[in-house]
């Protein structure tokens, strides 16, 4: 049981139940747990009962373990750190006062790469900015990166699970974007010719690589719980969400922001190249651009509610556009006929409405975000 309240401010603080592959459990289990709570509830009370009247007490047993080195271990073996050390690059590592620190830092730092480690003492209020590696919680790093000419930044948030990276001229880069480009980079270094996984709310342009590598994705509902099976059935080489969660074949079927940053350097040591390049570079192999945005709508009940009853709707164009397809995987899902889509989904972690679109250009995704939120606020 992890006590976290993730990516999100402390008021979200709760529990988070991990089965014992380390992947975070599937519905049908924490929907058993909450019912057996319940009825733990309505016997005793919502009060625990003292530890010595627990029935289960005296035979309640437990071990202490600490898992740090043989976690680092692993990385050892699923990341090329002699392809990092022979590129003698720099790199900024900030953990944003979480868990991370002690880890990804020591990681680079073991393996002879030039580390400057920024906020890696423990403040449980983030600074007072909460434990998200947005771009607004980055501007540190930001400032860090290019005062020291580093080859990139590093982060990872709260607990560790999500990923932040900063390029070498100080651009906060979308983590939808890295998702593809180490999806094309592990299926070339470590030929692995497997589909990848990707949320609904995840760029297509994971499905773009996937196409030119021969191979297909698999889509699906938000929540990395549904990617985790995937990995534990052995089906894909990497699995990511646009909230910046990646894990890859033979790790935890959890996302992992300490391993999805040590990828990341490990492809920029061994391509040459900043992440700016690589993403422009990626943008002509595959003869498009992407461009997706993720917008949060603050909607009473009420306007939620007349969102929720328009996007029921099966229609054939929408916001002047042409719809060719609608997915219902997970809200609701409208491919236009330029191949650019606009996703509403109710979020099931904070009291809001989410929007993502993506496109081809910056402008017209940022002209297909404004159509869609006039389109969501309109009574």
């Amino acid at each position: 049981i992890n006590f976290t309240a993730s990516h999100n401010p402390a008021q979200y603080h709760g529990l988070k139940y991990s089965s014992a592959d380390a992947g975070p459990a599937l519905p049908e289990v924490t929907k058993d747990i909450e019912a057996r709570v319940a009825k733990i509830i309505a016997k005793n009370g919502p009060f625990p009962a003292p530890a010595a009247a627990a029935p289960y007490a005296q035979h309640a047993s437990a071990e202490k373990v600490n898992l740090r080195e043989n976690y680092l271990k692993r990385l050892e073996e699923l990341v090329h750190f002699d392809t990092l050390r022979k590129a003698k690059s720099k790199f900024v590592v900030d953990t944003l006062h979480g868990c991370g620190a002690g880890y990804l830092d020591r990681s680079l730092i073991d393996h002879g790469v030039t580390v400057q480690a920024m906020r890696t003492d423990r403040d449980c209020l983030f600074d007072g900015t909460g434990p998200d590696v947005s771009q607004e919680n980055l501007a540190p790093l930001r400032t860090a990166v290019v005062d020291s000419g580093a080859t990139a930044g590093l982060a990872t948030d709260g607990d560790a699970d999500r990923f932040g990276i900063v390029d070498r001229d100080g651009t906060w880069i979308q983590p939808n974007l890295i998702l593809a480009l180490v999806y094309d980079y592990l299926v070339e270094t470590r030929k692995w010719k497997m589909p990848a996984a990707r949320s609904v709310a995840t760029t297509q342009m994971i499905d773009a690589v996937a196409k030119s590598h021969g191979q297909t994705v698999f889509q699906t509902p938000v929540g990395f719980k549904y990617i985790g099976q995937l990995i534990r059935e052995d089906k894909i080489a990497l699995g990511g969400e646009e909230s910046a969660g990646l894990t890859i074949r033979g790790h935890i079927p959890e996302k992992d922001g300490i391993l999805a940053c040590l990828l990341v350097a490990e492809m920029i040591a061994a391509r040459g190249a900043s992440i700016g390049e690589q993403i422009l570079g990626m943008f002509q192999k595959l003869g498009r651009e992407f461009w997706p945005v993720r917008e949060n709508l603050h909607l009473t009940d009420e306007q939620k509610a007349n969102a929720v009853k328009r996007v029921a709707v099966d229609a054939s164009t929408l916001l002047g556009r042409k719809v060719v397809s609608i997915d219902r995987t997970d809200g609701a899902k409208f491919v236009f006929e330029d191949g650019s889509w606009m996703l509403l989904r109710l979020s099931g972690t904070e009291p809001l409405l989410r929007l993502y679109v993506e496109a081809e250009s910056a402008g017209a995704s940022a002209e297909l975000t404004r159509d869609a939120s006039a389109w969501v606020l309109k009574n």
